[in-house]
């Protein structure tokens, strides 16, 4: 009899247990429920399990969680999460708990299509190093990407979901939010999970962090009629296809530039050229005289000490070509004849390669770059545009829609020898060579679209000259001014663009 007690003592104490365990992990789950979210867990394989903890008075969840990494093509946190629909906006102030074991720690906002270890998603990401990112996996399976963000442990963070287009915003010092990246394309059927987690980046230790002043709610569509334009100045990194956004304004500009030193950028606004260190900073306006029409076909000559400008402050306010010293000046006439777009410089710095518009006709011209008789090299209907030299000199690259649609042409520096690059259904814009004169990066819009306007969903293409293989770089928002001109770093391992996004005025600054 006694053993049988003890057998009931010990069974009474296990079902205690287990009943406590069990009441421990639904206060958890309801604790989750009293706020915005629904419910938690860890995704992928974790060595240990992480929790949260819901503090209502604060809206505050602090979260432990584990896991290797969120890279590559799989994740391992802890997640805590809401089954949404539509257009979304998580904000949250976010912070580490102690000094942490690795400085790759994440404390992440995120919007994802699965639970599963390898989804799609895209989040904002502080680590614990202070390095911010919009990061994502366009696909369920496939590398992870990511886009820097120019500023270094923020305390305020927000993820947006717009249509397919994903962003991270920033607060300042005064704490109205600002666009700190450009954007990730994602296309995610409804319902997804929105959510935040916490990933140690080791798989031995936990960390936990603070998630306070939670927010998740619906957005409206940004409509282009009631919307901001913001731009993003973006360099990519051509072996990893990630992303760092230089700077970032609620503005429209266009076409970067890499100086030949590396260091510099140049971008167009406002008629006006300006400047930028490529680490970001402060643009700075370049005194181009008289010239404060100037659209986005601009560069630099070979030698780096010439700047050549497209503007359309003179005459009939029809664009010609001008060169002036590259830290500003007098601008010096090169084409006598408007319309006149450039758009390259040969490699010995002695012609020029542009666009002309000529008894209605768009064909593609070269001038001495000291001035003289232009010379045309295209004369088949329709528009060519975009020429560009290869940096042997021996052909120029344009974009042409003789066949029907734009694609990608080439022809000898003279203008014999015109052939076809491209041939896919898309049309093909702006093609821009590397240094090495081994790839070309080229801009590409929908079938549908005509011309090249701003505002659409576009994408950055490359192919190897040898083998013609194209890939996707980018997919993004933009077209007219994201990469209309020589855009490539000088090593050839980056190249910069810019990326738009319309968001709602009355969103602006909160």
């Amino acid at each position: 009899m006694i053993w049988l007690t003890a057998l009931a003592g010990g069974l009474a104490l296990m079902v205690a247990a287990r009943n406590s365990m069990l009441a421990k992990q639904a206060s958890s789950v309801a604790g989750t429920q009293a706020g915005v979210f629904e419910g938690h867990g860890d995704v992928g394989m974790v060595l240990h399990k992480g929790s949260v903890e819901y503090d209502a008075t604060k809206r505050s969840y602090t979260i432990a969680g584990s896991g290797e990494n969120m890279w590559f093509t799989g994740d391992a946190f802890q997640f805590v999460w809401k089954k949404v629909s539509g257009d979304v906006t998580l904000t949250a102030d976010v912070s580490f708990l102690g000094k942490g074991v690795n400085e790759h720690r994440k404390a992440v906002l995120m919007i994802r299509q699965s639970l599963d270890a390898d989804s799609p998603y895209a989040d904002v990401a502080l680590h614990g190093s202070g390095l911010t990112a919009l990061q994502y996996r366009e696909e369920k399976g496939s590398t992870t990407h990511e886009i820097q963000a120019n500023i270094s442990a923020p305390k305020q963070l927000r993820i947006e979901k717009r249509g397919a287009y994903f962003s991270l915003w920033l607060a300042d010092k005064k704490g109205e939010f600002q666009l700190a990246s450009g954007s990730a394309r994602i296309a995610l059927k409804e319902p997804f999970y929105a959510g935040i987690g916490v990933c140690s980046h080791d798989k031995d230790v936990v960390e936990r962090a603070v998630f306070s002043n939670v927010e998740l709610k619906s957005a409206e569509p940004a409509a282009a009629a009631a919307s901001t334009v913001y731009s993003a100045l973006e360099i990519i990194t051509v072996a990893s296809t990630d992303r760092r956004a230089i700077y970032v304004a609620p503005q429209r500009f266009e076409a970067p530039n890499w100086m030949p030193d590396g260091k510099i950028l140049l971008f167009n606004r406002n008629g006006r050229i300006e400047k930028i260190p490529v680490t970001g900073g402060t643009p700075q306006i370049i005194d181009t005289g008289f010239a404060t029409r100037c659209n986005n076909d601009h560069g630099f000559s070979p030698d780096g000490t010439q700047l050549v400008i497209s503007d359309q402050s003179q005459e009939e306010h029809r664009s010609l070509v001008y060169v002036l010293p590259v830290g500003g000046g007098v601008p010096r006439r090169i084409t006598q004849k408007s319309p006149s777009y450039w758009h390259g410089w040969s490699p010995d710095g002695k012609t020029l390669a542009f666009v002309g518009e000529r008894n209605g006709d768009f064909d593609i011209y070269t001038i001495p770059a000291a001035g003289g008789d232009e010379t045309q090299l295209t004369t088949a209907k329709g528009l060519d545009d975009g020429p560009e030299y290869s940096p042997d000199g021996k052909y120029i690259y344009f974009n042409s829609e003789r066949t029907g649609h734009m694609q990608i042409w080439r022809m000898r520096a003279d203008g014999s020898e015109q052939e076809q690059v491209t041939f896919g259904e898309e049309n093909d814009w702006f093609p821009h060579i590397s240094p090495n004169g081994q790839q070309m990066v080229f801009l590409t819009y929908d079938a549908s679209v005509t011309g090249h306007p701003e505002n659409k969903d576009v994408m950055l293409r490359m192919m190897p000259l040898k083998d013609k293989k194209i890939t996707v770089l980018v997919k993004l928002f933009g077209g007219q001014g994201t990469m209309n001109v020589p855009s490539w770093s000088p090593d050839g391992r980056q190249f910069a663009f810019v990326s738009y996004q319309l968001v709602p005025k009355e969103n602006v600054g909160k």
